[in-house]
């Protein structure tokens, strides 16, 4: 048996639990603690070049002067250390810096239970129970706070020139403003970029979702190096396609269909819905567009004497509800639909349902963007038919594919 051995058994001989170990006055707690104090005494050995109690320091001007104690949250619950001092107050520890007090990780940990939606008094719960740590909420703030210029930086960072596909939609959430509490709707712009894989362009938030801020975002867009888009997948909101076409005027504006159908199904009753529904996928699932337009011929002739608005719809917005018929049924329903930014969508809705309202913008920012984050992490393989449709897109904008060499 090595000497190592010896003094693992040796450290060992009072264990006789799992809490001996592990708990909050375990062993490995006890162990984190000597370690940590025994490293720091060497940092300043070597900051003061001579060893403790030698007489060498006699003729220095500088030694060591005690020790003042700080507590360190981390993993093993709250430890505290005694940090050795100098009396020129020139000591400057590496393994554990001025004015530090959690172990490397433990701010990890913070940030990604507050990106899962875990509220401030879930996370001081949780880091209670399976650390024996506590933390103040604005620990919390100012750890989550951290993430602010990141975000900053990702939502200025350069674009592509190009995004074959972008689509845009957005999300409502309520958060605290000049004293009250307000809907606001959040932004989203998310790209499908060359190679098939989705990303995220940017977030905005405003009180409400309007064709004129939607305009500004787009500028801005253009302003970051998004030269062109194909295809905008939308949904219905009035002046948005005008909107688009003011900074992109060679783009594609596709209503999105999923929003279409929502909104015809809101004039029937529940026992009806799915009816209509049934007979609404004989218009978008035909072949063509010229069958498209029969269909809803034949859809309007059962159901305009009842419910004259929902054909009328269809009618009106057929020009942006119809441009995905000149594309292979491969690629349709990437087209046709915002289902990209839906689900996202809805795996925000999870993250921030557990909060009444946001104190503020910022606090919106910071736990949707750490939510996004997480979210495309998922986001390495091309989207469905990719290929089929790049081919497609070749033929059809050949002169604008430029921007991929």
């Amino acid at each position: 048996m090595t000497k190592k051995d010896e003094l693992l058994d040796e450290l060992l001989k009072g264990v006789k639990n799992p809490d001996d170990l592990f708990g909050k006055e375990g062993l490995l707690k006890q162990l984190t603690k000597s370690l940590v104090e025994r490293a720091l005494e060497g940092e300043l050995t070597d900051h003061l070049g001579y060893e403790k109690h030698s007489p060498v320091g006699k003729s220095t001007s500088n030694s060591r002067n005690g020790t003042s104690q700080k507590t360190l949250r981390g993993d093993r619950g709250e430890i505290p250390i005694d940090i050795p001092r100098d009396r020129e107050g020139s000591f400057d520890p590496k393994i554990i810096k001025k004015h530090q007090t959690r172990f490397d990780g433990f701010d990890d940990k913070i940030i990604a239970m507050y990106a899962r939606g875990m509220t401030t008094r879930d996370i001081q719960a949780q880091l209670e129970d399976i650390y024996g740590v506590e933390v103040s909420p604005s620990l919390i703030s100012k750890v989550t706070d951290e993430v602010l210029s990141e975000l900053k930086a990702w939502q200025n960072r350069p674009l592509d020139p190009l995004y074959p596909v972008v689509y845009l939609d957005a999300l409502r959430v309520k958060a605290r403003s000049d004293g009250h509490i307000n809907n606001k709707a959040v932004y989203l712009a998310i790209g499908i970029n060359m190679d098939g894989i989705k990303d995220v362009l940017g977030m905005w938030i405003a009180k409400t979702e309007g064709a004129k801020f939607w305009l500004g975002v787009l500028t801005e867009l253009r302003n970051r190096g998004l030269n062109d888009i194909f295809i905008a997948s939308v949904d219905g909101l009035k002046g948005f396609p005008d909107a688009i076409e003011t900074v992109y005027p060679d783009t594609q504006v596709q209503l999105c269909i999923v929003h279409m159908v929502r909104y015809s199904l809101k004039y029937v009753s529940w026992k009806q819905r799915k009816e209509m529904a049934d007979d609404l996928k004989t218009i978008y699932r035909a072949g063509n567009a010229e069958e498209a337009r029969e269909n809803l011929d034949t859809f309007a002739q059962k159901w305009d004497k009842t419910h004259p608005t929902v054909s009328k719809s269809w009618r009106n917005n057929w020009e942006r509800l119809t441009p995905f018929f000149g594309y292979p049924a491969g690629i349709r329903r990437a087209i046709y639909t915002t289902n990209a930014i839906e689900s996202l969508n809805m795996s925000l809705r999870k993250v921030i349902k557990n909060r009444g309202s946001f104190p503020n913008d910022d606090a919106v920012f910071k736990i949707l963007y750490l939510a996004l984050r997480n979210a495309s992490k998922k986001w390495t393989m091309p989207i469905q038919n990719w290929k089929e449709a790049m081919n497609h897109f070749a033929i059809l904008f050949e002169d604008r594919m430029i921007y991929n060499d």
